[in-house]
């Protein structure tokens, strides 16, 4: 069960997986993605942008709601392992930002 974001409390799930040729770093709640040659690479610029997305929304006082999208449901039958057939996943879980940085 995903719990509720809030700007001064939040985590993200994430799952970087491999398709045909390309790594894939998704942040499920945030919908957002980066794709590139190495899973290590593609994770470092996710949460990159995970963490100036909740920088900005801090900065710029944005409802929470902004933080608790609904995820792609591809996206989510990969998190619950339900996706057919089975990607190529590198690493997957839920990652605390204020581990990432002070955002």
């Amino acid at each position: 069960m995903k719990s509720k974001n809030a700007l001064q409390k939040w985590a993200v799930r994430y799952i970087v997986f491999k398709e045909r040729d390309a790594w894939y770093a998704v942040a499920l709640e945030f919908n957002m993605v980066e794709s590139g040659d190495d899973p290590r690479e593609v994770l470092l610029r996710l949460f990159e942008a995970v963490r100036g997305y909740v920088r900005s929304a801090r900065k710029a006082k944005l409802s929470s709601d902004i933080l608790n999208q609904e995820p792609d449901p591809e996206y989510e039958a990969m998190w619950e392992g339900r996706k057919t057939p089975k990607p190529s996943i590198y690493t997957f879980g839920e990652q605390p930002l204020r581990a990432l940085a002070n955002v």
